[in-house]
């Protein structure tokens, strides 16, 4: 059975769930990835209201759609981050608190232990109505960030020491730590989408954000291909590389190699959509990923789980690009073979 085909909810917070829901019914999707913002999922109501994760449920039964996993990337960026006023725009108001930059990392990472215990709550709710539904992973999955306190160091200049660095990993490792612990205790996992920004941006530094949490395994990644490709990364590798860790897949595509000359992959400080740009976002089959090696490599690892569509390209208008995007991959991805090509030619098997 091929994999079900959702849509990250994050970029269409603007619009309240109850309308949502059905606009991602029509154009084709078969479930959705709730976004901790806006009101597509709100973790402390999960917590501490009566009927509210009943009640998100209610409102995917109404529209027959499935969800496998919550994301909260929002919050996840001020657990490790320097903390400026920026966060305070994505940031709920009792994370933010007085903006002391201790206090909102800390705060962060309470908000993060207990979107793990939400989603526990939330996805054993569903459990009755998504038995006859496509069983993807398996695993309770929270998609997110990280931040970095060392991001800014991505350039070595000053001159960055390795011993300057490893501070860097090791903060995520204090920092991350007890997140990971609290998830075991809840049977979920934390999975980072690997990004610019966060402590885990390429292969390598993935490598040592693992090493950073003692290899954990309730750390794994969202796998995204559009944050790789614009570097150089083999995004293919990647999945082939961390297969044991690959919880949750996001389909997203991205476009490099373009612009006038004026700017790099660093971005020049210009906005998305700025023709001078080398790189930016495409809808999903409109950009430079191969989403045939990417389906591929993901069927080699035997990931059975959702192929979430995060949506973005700032030309397009979004209702057109999420359709033509989730007819896409719908048409791309592929049930695996259950036995070898060539085995017709073993007269044992004729």
């Amino acid at each position: 059975m091929p994999r079900p085909v959702t849509l990250f909810t994050g970029q269409w917070a603007d619009i309240p769930i109850a309308e949502l829901l059905p606009k991602v019914k029509a154009m084709g999707f078969d479930g959705v990835e709730l976004a901790c913002w806006g009101d597509h999922f709100d973790v402390q109501s999960a917590l501490t209201q009566d009927g509210y994760v009943e009640g998100v449920w209610d409102l995917l039964k109404k529209h027959e759609l499935v969800a496998y996993s919550i994301s909260a990337h929002l919050v996840g960026q001020a657990i490790c981050d320097p903390i400026d006023a920026r966060h305070q725009a994505i940031l709920p108001p009792h994370v933010w608190g007085d903006g002391d930059a201790e206090g909102v990392r800390q705060r962060a990472a309470q908000e993060m232990i207990d979107t793990g215990k939400a989603c526990r709550k939330f996805l054993d709710a569903g459990k009755d109505y998504m038995a006859d539904k496509p069983a993807g992973t398996g695993k309770a999955v929270v998609n997110g960030f990280t931040g970095s306190s060392i991001w800014h160091a991505l350039y070595a200049f000053p001159p960055t020491s390795q011993e300057y660095l490893q501070a860097g990993f090791d903060d995520f490792g204090k920092r991350f730590a007890p997140i990971l612990d609290a998830f075991e205790k809840e049977d979920v996992y934390f999975a980072l989408e690997v990004h610019p920004t966060e402590i885990a941006f390429d292969i390598a530094s993935a490598e040592r954000a693992i090493e950073a949490v003692g290899g954990h395994e309730r750390f794994g990644f969202n796998y995204d291909p559009s944050h790789l490709g614009y570097q150089g990364v083999d995004y293919v590798k990647f999945i082939r590389h961390f297969s044991e860790r690959i919880f949750h897949a996001h389909m997203k595509d991205a476009w490099w190699g373009h612009g006038n000359g004026d700017v790099g992959v660093f971005g020049g400080h210009t906005d998305f959509c700025d023709a001078r740009r080398y790189w930016d976002f495409r809808s999903v089959g409109r950009g430079d990923i191969n989403f045939e090696e990417v389906i591929v490599a993901l069927n080699d690892i035997g990931y059975t789980g959702p192929l979430s569509i995060e949506w973005e390209d700032g030309r397009m208008d979004r209702f057109h690009g999420a359709t033509e995007s989730c007819a896409y991959v719908k048409d791309l991805d592929f049930p695996v073979n259950q036995a070898a090509f060539d085995a017709a030619f073993d007269r044992g098997n004729q």
